[in-house]
């Protein structure tokens, strides 16, 4: 009986029939998912909006605190604060860099900072745990107790580890977006500006625009459309876009648009050095990557491309050999 199976499992009819399902599941697979994955842009523009609204209240809020003398801000969940504050969560991994980096990685609701937080101290504890059970109590695995305990030590560091790297790797994606589509929306706004539209209105337009090749950068171009409207200093907003970013190429053009409402420069002409600028850096990054693609492709020809090549140029003269010495 378990031959038979084995017969069959192993048969060339068996693995071509499987072959062709997975491929079949592929491509339905792939043919539905852009389906499903709905209209990006307008939810991304719609949680902007309703960040827009948090800051009109926020910024009424302090008002009203400045002319009364009272905090009127709304507190995150209380549980969620209450348990960062016990444990002194924000000390011990650092409140301000992982505000920063959730900032960055387009968290801005006010449970997301204790949620990483939380989620930084848990984590560890869950994944040794897990590891301790896996090794000690179950025994699954025939090291020794000092393997077993290096391998608890290393489950701890990977859980300690898993949030920074979760929402790093969102950093590095938001980034790239933004960079990609960032000389464009340059160049966009440089023809807004030139053609006497407001910064807020220009900002406002390349957002709406950009919103197609990089959500991330229509969305901070409309939150800091929303700054500039309710913020007391415009300097602040152009700053925040920084932050938010993180890229140097931004960091630069808020430094711009900063130093032109200040001493009123004009904005066309360093908008125009800043685009070419961009566009300059963005051509020598992909020149970089380019010039790095032969040491990364020379490994990957020698273990798939020269194996091939040898089976075609010997066989041949193998099958030669053969029929001569036959």
């Amino acid at each position: 009986m378990l031959q038979t199976i084995t017969e069959k499992v192993f048969s060339a009819q068996f693995v071509l029939s499987l072959v062709l399902a997975i491929s079949m599941a592929v491509t339905l697979l792939v043919l539905i998912l852009p389906m499903m994955e709905g209209d990006r842009l307008g939810k991304r523009l719609k949680a902007v909006g309703l960040e827009r609204e948090r800051i009109r209240i926020r910024e009424r809020e302090r008002l009203a605190a400045d002319k009364n003398r009272t905090n009127l801000r709304i507190e995150p969940k209380a549980m969620l604060r209450n348990l960062v504050g016990r444990f002194n969560l924000q000390k011990l991994f650092g409140s301000e860099a992982a505000l920063e980096k959730m900032t960055m990685a387009g968290y801005r609701s006010r449970q997301a900072e204790p949620m990483y937080l939380l989620l930084s101290a848990v984590l560890p504890l869950v994944m040794g745990v897990l590891a301790f059970i896996w090794l000690f109590v179950l025994g699954h695995t025939k090291y020794g107790p000092m393997v077993k305990a290096v391998m608890v030590i290393v489950a701890l560091f990977i859980g300690m580890k898993m949030p920074a790297i979760f929402i790093q790797n969102l950093i590095t994606k938001r980034q790239l977006s933004i960079r990609r589509a960032f000389p464009d929306a340059l160049d966009l706004l440089l023809i807004c500006v030139e053609s006497g539209m407001s910064i807020e209105q220009a900002f406002r337009k390349v957002a709406a625009e950009i919103g197609v090749q990089s959500v991330p950068l229509a969305e901070e171009l409309t939150l800091t459309t929303a700054e500039l409207s309710y913020l007391q200093e415009r300097r602040v907003g152009y700053e925040n876009l920084g932050k938010r970013t993180g890229i140097d190429s931004v960091k630069a053009i808020c430094t711009v648009l900063i130093q032109a409402e200040k001493y009123g420069t004009p904005l066309g002409t360093a908008l125009r050095v800043v685009s070419q600028e961009s566009r300059d850096n963005r051509m020598a990054e992909a020149e970089k990557k380019a010039a790095g693609l032969p040491p990364k492709l020379t490994v990957p020809m020698i273990i798939f491309f020269l194996p091939v090549l040898f089976a075609v140029i010997i066989t041949p003269a193998a099958i030669q050999v053969g029929k001569i010495w036959k």
